[in-house]
């Protein structure tokens, strides 16, 4: 499981070092940072599959990502100690992502392209040093893998290093290059536990959703992220899964309501009976809320848990009445696997929060707020508030 995620020069996350439990509320205001701490988390994703710097050039590269106001921290500039800085920077440019937990821990540090004569990839960042070590801090006698530019070494056996140099393009990831079983077993599974997590925002449930169609149906214990594949879904979590958590998650959303897949020719359409209604509604019948709804539990009630589910505003065009279902249905999945949270709307963090005592989860609240445009964790008087996280130095 990750304690701790630490985020260093992407947008406004100047500096944020946040713990994590089995299940994390991220909640504050609109423009306090969390889809950026959302988008953090997905760019560790992407570095186990070699796509991190692909989805930093998406967003405009280094110019666009990293942090824009000054080096100056908040409090001089309130007590007026320093002038305003604006984005003249006198360190290296550096944005930095990590987590770490009981078993593994891994930073990346992302900076300027070393300039290339006609090259055109300008906006492509170089990761400048990578490390994976054991436990929940970094230090010298727990390092399993160190990547310093093109040069990479791994822990061996019997305690000493395989040295590799010009291993590395620098826009590659030793997550995804060089994760070898005979050479690097530890830096395999941490990948391989990596690309299990699931990521969910935004699922769509416009008219035109691929959601709303009949399609062909096989074993499906994962939800695609657009959610085309909801009725082969929910049929495995029939077959194969907690089918009472099934039932029970659609009778408590809508009363005396279930769910069943009608298979026409190896198409499967998806069927909401309802009590008082003469047929059932299909997909294209079902409001916004109560699609997405059905989405979320299907993308819950997964018979193939992965370590870690992030789910991005989650409460989007949900009926009031349906965030107290939402939230059992999350406490549900957080049995199993590790859930972070992430919303605007009191209600469900409330929910989540008032679930996690009765049922006993470990729950931590993170509250973003704004300060001098960066993001901070309310309540935190400083450093000493936080957990204990060292970067690794270029």
């Amino acid at each position: 499981m990750i304690t701790t995620l630490a985020v260093e020069n992407y947008r406004s996350l100047r500096r944020l070092v946040v713990p994590l439990g089995r299940l994390t509320v991220v909640t504050g205001a609109n423009g306090t940072g969390k889809s950026s701490l959302y988008r953090a988390l997905r760019l560790l994703a992407d570095s186990a599959r070699g796509g991190a710097v692909a989805a930093l050039a998406r967003e405009g590269g280094l110019p666009s990502t990293l942090w824009a106001g000054p080096e100056t921290s908040p409090g001089a500039l309130r007590r007026g100690d320093r002038p305003v800085q604006g984005t003249v920077r006198s360190g290296p440019v550096s944005l930095r992502l990590g987590f770490a937990g009981d078993e593994f821990g891994y930073a990346v540090d992302f900076g300027h392209p070393v300039p290339v004569p006609e090259s055109k990839f300008d906006l492509d960042p170089e990761i400048k040093r990578e490390c994976t070590w054991a436990g929940p801090v970094l230090r010298p006698a727990a390092l399993l893998s160190d990547r310093a530019g093109p040069a990479v070494r791994t822990r061996t056996a019997d305690g000493g290093w395989h040295r590799t140099q010009n291993a590395l393009r620098p826009y590659d990831s030793m997550l995804s290059e060089l994760a070898d079983p005979q050479l690097a077993p530890d830096l395999l599974a941490l990948r391989e536990r990596i690309r299990s997590w699931r990521f969910y925002d935004h699922v769509r449930t416009d008219a035109e959703a691929p959601a709303r169609r009949p399609r062909i149906g096989t074993r499906t214990p994962v939800l695609s992220a657009d959610g085309s594949d909801l009725p082969a879904a929910l049929q495995t979590i029939r077959e194969t899964g907690d089918h009472d958590a099934l039932d029970g998650a659609v009778d408590a959303a809508f009363a005396g309501s279930r769910v069943e897949i009608a298979n026409r020719g190896g198409l499967f359409e998806l069927e909401l009976h309802q009590h008082g209604l003469l047929r059932p509604l299909g997909a294209a019948e079902l409001s916004d809320g109560t699609l997405r709804y059905l989405l979320w539990t299907a993308a819950l009630l997964t018979p193939r848990p992965p370590s870690l589910m992030v789910l991005n505003e989650p409460e989007t065009s949900l009926h009031p009445d349906l965030l107290g279902p939402l939230a059992e249905l999350v406490l549900t999945a957080a049995r199993e696997t590790q859930t972070v949270v992430v919303t605007h709307a009191r209600p469900l963090a409330d929910a989540l929060a008032e679930g996690a005592r009765r049922h006993r989860t470990d729950l931590h609240t993170v509250e973003l707020v704004k300060d001098f445009g960066r993001t901070e964790v309310a309540g935190r008087e400083g450093p000493l508030d936080e957990p204990l996280w060292y970067w690794p130095t270029r």
